[in-house]
């Protein structure tokens, strides 16, 4: 049976106080810059009187689904044929529209820079933590966990701790993290 292993108070003081903090602050400060990186949103007058019909069918089709119950089966089959028959129904696309939409969604670039940039404000930041708590936080055993885990759990909980006798109970700083 392993020994049981005392935690210094001073590693809650230095070591996971100063983590959830950083953790916190680092998320407010990914928020503000995704927020500022984001274009600002096209100027559209109005929108689109074929896309607010479409919008309206889909609610009602909706609204028929959820109320179902409520209605007899004859009049709901005939109105749920109404929506979806095949060539005529309020919900029917022909697939050269389908991939009309697509290819149009793709073929904008600011789309795509959009995206590029929230991965970016996403994945520079995670790169530096991580850099930042394997430099000053390698090696130590933070926390306990109350409860008792199978082996399996050594590798997600203990990572940076390459001792086979600790118990797997004990969670390192980089593991916290």
């Amino acid at each position: 049976m392993a020994e049981e292993l005392v935690l210094d108070t001073a590693i809650r003081d230095w070591v996971l106080i100063p983590l959830s903090v950083v953790m916190v602050l680092i998320g407010v400060l990914r928020y503000f810059v995704s927020k500022l990186m984001r274009s600002p949103p096209s100027a559209s007058p109005s929108p689109d009187p074929k896309t607010v019909k479409e919008g309206q069918v889909v609610i009602r089709a909706r609204n028929l689904r959820n109320g179902a119950q409520f209605i007899p089966a004859k009049a709901f089959k005939a109105r749920k044929l109404y929506y979806t028959n095949g060539e005529a129904g309020l919900l029917h696309v022909p697939k050269e529209d389908a991939q009309k939409a697509q290819a149009a969604m793709f073929s904008d670039p600011n789309m795509a820079m959009d995206m590029m940039k929230k991965n970016l404000s996403m994945i520079v930041p995670q790169t530096l933590t991580f850099a930042w708590v394997n430099f000053f936080f390698s090696g130590f055993v933070a926390a306990k966990i109350p409860f008792p885990l199978t082996q399996r759990f050594r590798g997600m909980l203990q990572n940076g701790i390459d001792l086979s006798t600790v118990d797997v109970s004990y969670v390192s700083s980089r593991s916290c993290y």
